[in-house]
């Protein structure tokens, strides 16, 4: 039997990161967007399995694509809402909730605002739909900062903290002022999160294991 997947509760309220992210965003974002990606999964896998009992090999291969990208939007995603966190927030303070990250950073890129200005600029310059990362190579290990386009999930490195950049993600509250979102978002992110990801080497695919 193919595996089920649901929809993951916020772990905060959905006008909780407000004013940098509205609670209309966050509710569509979650509740429609996110929603969809895990149903058509569903749907995708448990097709995948009627292939697999009948060894439809065509069919198998036709799903992937489906896979991957309903897979990656849900792993994407169920690993953003945990990467951010109420503006003013004890996580949200880089320097109390994530010292080793901190020191890493500042060891990678020199400074913090040159690490910010350097994904500022990698998340504006993206075209189309993706994400911007900071990944690691292994549990301490070396700090990129990448791009994953549509819903590709990060895989083979951990992914320390994502930010979406779909228009979803921003549109209805900046309109086209993607510069606005960007720099909004280092208000509102969970630096003990990405702290432990960094320390401790949580990857994206454990979220399917919650």
């Amino acid at each position: 039997m193919a595996a089920k997947f649901t929809l993951p509760p916020l772990p905060y309220a959905y006008d909780a990161l407000e004013p940098v992210v509205s609670k209309q965003i966050m509710e569509i974002h979650h509740q429609k967007h996110h929603q969809t990606y895990i149903t058509n999964l569903n749907a995708a896998l448990a097709a995948q399995t009627s292939a697999l009992q009948s060894n439809d090999v065509p069919q198998q291969i036709a799903l992937q694509q489906k896979i991957k990208f309903n897979g990656g939007g849900h792993i994407n995603h169920s690993l953003f809402w945990k990467n951010l966190t109420p503006p003013g927030s004890p996580e949200a303070s880089l320097d109390s909730a994530a010292p080793t990250l901190k020191a890493a950073i500042e060891g990678r890129w020199g400074s913090i605002k040159n690490f910010c200005d350097g994904f500022g600029a990698t998340l504006l310059a993206l075209q189309g739909s993706g994400w911007g990362w900071l990944i690691s190579s292994g549990p301490k290990g070396k700090l990129e900062i990448v791009t994953t386009k549509d819903q590709d999930p990060v895989t083979g490195d951990i992914p320390i903290f994502g930010v979406d950049m779909w228009e979803h993600a921003y549109y209805l509250q900046y309109l086209n002022n993607k510069g606005a979102y960007v720099d909004g978002i280092w208000k509102i992110i969970n630096w003990a999160v990405a702290e432990d990801r960094y320390k401790n080497g949580v990857d994206g695919a454990s979220i399917l294991k919650l």
